[in-house]
């Protein structure tokens, strides 16, 4: 996961945690997060690095539609980064 940007890493958050993860449903998540636009340019290349990496596999739900869904290695890898973060959040702060 170290080598994702942060969008990235929080694309395969939002569709590891969506009930309904296609292409809108997913840009729909993110703009609320963002609170901003995300760019189809932006939304779907990025989804195919994912996928190119093996952390989300993409299947088509109709004829104009994508699912995406993780991989047991985008899973592993979520869980891997959730661990890390908890060794520095359980961390005490030190104090002056």
């Amino acid at each position: 996961m170290y080598d994702l940007t942060g969008f990235q890493r929080d694309l395969l958050y939002v569709v590891g945690g969506s009930d309904d993860p296609h292409g809108l449903a997913i840009k729909d998540d993110l703009e609320d997060y963002y609170d901003k636009e995300i760019h189809h340019g932006r939304l779907y290349p990025n989804l195919d690095s994912l996928v190119d990496k093996g952390l989300i596999e993409k299947s088509e739900k109709d004829r104009r539609t994508n699912a995406y869904t993780l991989t047991q290695r985008g899973q592993r890898e979520i869980e891997a980064r959730r661990n890390w973060e908890q060794e520095y959040l359980e961390q005490e702060a030190p104090t002056a």
